[in-house]
């Protein structure tokens, strides 16, 4: 049997329509978006459905949508028998992941997302911060020109996706600087449209909170392996992944490294299960060309319904 990993994507997948077609389809998924209705508040369904895309991108409405459509898709595999050796997920996505190896329960993963849309959107209203992605520059070149701006303000790495694709995290003006010196060094530097800036130091007032709210929900043994954005490693102690989804709020996402320990560990089918195809552009960039595997990206019927045919 070939080895599989369910990778699961975070913001900056959402499109407008996404998860319709398994909720007109299945009773189970209805159930799950009655589900993230009801302990949001929101109507996720009718925004993840119907949009407007203006309000769907806002981060308290988006994490609990982008999750919600997420275990949709997984939920629909599961029920077709497909499984997966190790799962993965992007930043967000990790919440995903840690759902898929039976560590949270579906109603507590939900209600975790939810909080920390709520607490990072807090964050971001109180903390004017911007996101750039770097390409072109390795991880040490662009950590050596974050740590020479760094005494002028908050700057940081927030994922390193790619090995040369990094996106840096902080404060306007220090985001500015380090791109600005990137690009003389023959890098782009592209503004990201985000809200606020992600996995920075200007989310830190989120911690304490999330902390205290994170100790209220039953993290069990996973029954399959997580690979965590923070280690890009293997974690089976279940207070060490809630330590771990604490850190991950304000620590850099080791996008690139946990391919690389995936490929490691041999594995044959990559299936991104979510909206958007961000994570199957990434491992195209970061699988070596000679490596034998299939990428698959689940996140309608039609592509549900391709996977089950030819890795199932």
């Amino acid at each position: 049997m070939s080895k599989t990993a369910f990778l699961f994507p975070g913001q900056g997948s959402q499109t407008v329509g996404m998860g319709v077609d398994f909720y007109q389809e299945y009773d189970f998924v209805r159930e799950l978006f009655d589900m993230v209705d009801e302990i949001t508040k929101i109507n996720i369904s009718k925004l993840c459905f119907k949009g407007p895309m203006e309000e769907l991108t806002m981060t308290i409405n988006l994490q609990p949508a982008i999750t919600a459509v997420n275990l949709a898709c997984l939920i629909t595999l599961e029920k077709e028998g497909a499984r997966a050796d190790i799962s993965a997920g992007h930043s967000l996505g990790e919440y995903s992941a840690i759902y898929a190896a039976g560590v949270v329960s579906k109603e507590d993963i939900l209600k975790l997302a939810f909080k920390r849309g709520e607490l990072m959107h807090r964050e971001a209203t109180k903390h004017i911060g911007a996101m750039h992605a770097l390409i072109g520059l390795g991880i040490d070149a662009v950590q050596k020109l974050v740590t020479a701006v760094q005494a002028e303000g908050i700057v940081s790495v927030a994922n390193h996706n790619a090995e040369q694709q990094i996106v840096i995290s902080g404060s306007p003006g220090p985001v500015k600087k380090v791109s600005s010196l990137a690009r003389e060094q023959g890098a782009k530097a592209i503004p990201l449209k985000v809200s606020g800036a992600w996995h920075s130091e200007l989310i830190r007032g989120a911690e304490d909170e999330f902390k205290i709210f994170l100790d209220t929900v039953s993290f069990k043994t996973p029954i399959k392996s997580i690979v965590h954005n923070v280690t890009a490693d293997f974690e089976p102690n279940p207070d060490k992944i809630k330590l771990n989804m604490l850190q991950q709020l304000c620590s850099p996402v080791l996008w690139y490294d946990s391919i690389c320990k995936l490929i490691e560990e041999k594995v044959e089918i990559f299936a991104e299960i979510g909206p958007g195809k961000v994570l199957t552009g990434l491992l195209k960039k970061i699988v070596p060309k000679n490596y034998p595997c299939k990428i698959y990206n689940i996140s309608d019927m039609k592509t549900f319904e391709k996977f089950l045919k030819e890795a199932h």
